[in-house]
């Protein structure tokens, strides 16, 4: 055998679930499938995904309680295992990759990508620590050898933000379409309401965090149940939980709303739902849009900051509504559900967020010796 696979490290929290997650454990599979040595290092290995890891990733458990406290444990790591490049992803992480390497002086690349609207982020939230994170970034982004952005929105605000020329940003997508996407999707959904023969499903899949805004889809949803008999599930977890339960008990929702938590696998429920909705505040590029458009189910979103109307084509794929307007969001999920896109004028729009496409993007980004590996296949 000659040459040697590229090592490839793959940085996260932990695996409690979310775009980011999910979106680099399908990284991380395509480029351990294309020869290349992939290790996923976790601030904390934890969280319901891990069951998703390939058998061909290896994982590495900092066993740090915050991502601060992973710092470092990162830079023991990185003089230690000294990968080829590093990926990183969420903009604290991020920071704390890009010192760690400054402190290990290793000649490893890296890589950092951002998800979110940085600037909508920062105005939305009472946390010191995302107030710090602009700052922060301004300071380390530098550093990076690669900047990466979900959408060309997020690429823009986050030009702006950090004072970074626009040219030194790249927009790759998530890997969504694959084959075991597919595979997922043809499973048997394990919300009973999906097998029942009952009324349409309004489908959400998201934390349970203010910036989602699900009560605005709840209001609308009660809206819609006063001229059409239909039923609403919010998939996920979170902190505003208590919030959401008072507001449907409040409506009288309770035997037509279902709150049922982390579900790993949204896309058998996605592929059977009548309508699919993002109520959120700001998205730099909803992983949950994208998935409902790969599984050929209308969609509905709010047109709110980031990369929604971008992913939509304007709407072209999917009806746009006002940021936090329950009435006009009714009116757009009753279109949909009595006029919806053509499924597989949805599909289509899918083509750019193939695995095995994006995948491509990271290897000819990253450079990596693809030539060394088709010699060792």
């Amino acid at each position: 055998m000659t040459g040697s696979a590229p090592k490839v490290a793959i940085l996260l929290p932990s695996l409690r679930g979310g775009g980011a997650e999910k979106s680099f454990l399908n990284l991380a599979r395509g480029l351990a499938e294309r020869g290349m040595t992939t290790e996923l290092v976790l601030i904390s290995a934890v969280g319901p995904l891990m069951a998703d890891v390939p058998r061909n990733v290896r994982v590495v458990d900092l066993k740090a309680s915050r991502v601060a406290l992973g710092l470092p444990k990162l830079v023991s790591y990185l003089s230690r295992s000294r990968p080829s490049a590093l990926l990183a992803t969420m903009d604290h992480l991020n920071v704390v990759a890009l010192l760690a390497r400054r402190i290990a002086g290793v000649d490893t690349r890296i890589g950092v990508r951002t998800a979110t609207v940085m600037s909508q982020a920062t105005r939305h939230s009472h946390s010191i620590k995302q107030r710090l994170v602009p700052i922060l970034a301004r300071w380390t982004y530098r550093w990076a050898d690669w900047v990466i952005a979900v959408s060309d929105a997020v690429a823009k605000d986050l030009s702006q933000i950090i004072r970074l020329p626009r040219s030194r940003i790249h927009v790759i997508h998530y890997p969504i379409l694959s084959d075991e996407f597919i595979g997922k999707m043809q499973e048997a959904p394990s919300h009973p309401w999906f097998t029942d023969g009952g009324p349409p499903i309004v489908l959400a899949v998201g934390r349970l965090e203010r910036v989602k805004d699900f009560p605005t889809l709840i209001l609308a949803f009660n809206e819609v149940r006063a001229k059409q008999d239909a039923r609403l599930v919010i998939m996920g977890e979170g902190t505003e939980r208590p919030r959401l339960e008072r507001l449907v008990k409040k409506l009288g929702l309770e035997e037509n709303v279902s709150l049922p938590g982390f579900q790993n696998n949204p896309y058998a429920h996605m592929a059977r739902a009548a309508v699919f909705v993002i109520s959120s505040l700001y998205e730099g590029m909803p992983v949950a849009l994208a998935e409902a458009l790969a599984c050929g189910t209308p969609v509905v979103s709010t047109d709110c900051p980031g990369g929604v109307r971008e992913l939509l084509a304007g709407g072209l794929y999917g009806r746009l509504c006002p940021v936090g307007d329950p009435h006009a969001m009714a009116e757009a999920i009753l279109q949909s559900m009595n006029d919806p896109h053509p499924a597989h004028l949805m599909r289509y729009r899918m083509s750019d967020f193939s695995e095995e496409r994006v995948v491509d993007d990271y290897i000819k980004l990253l450079g990596l010796d693809t030539e060394a590996l088709s010699r060792r296949k």
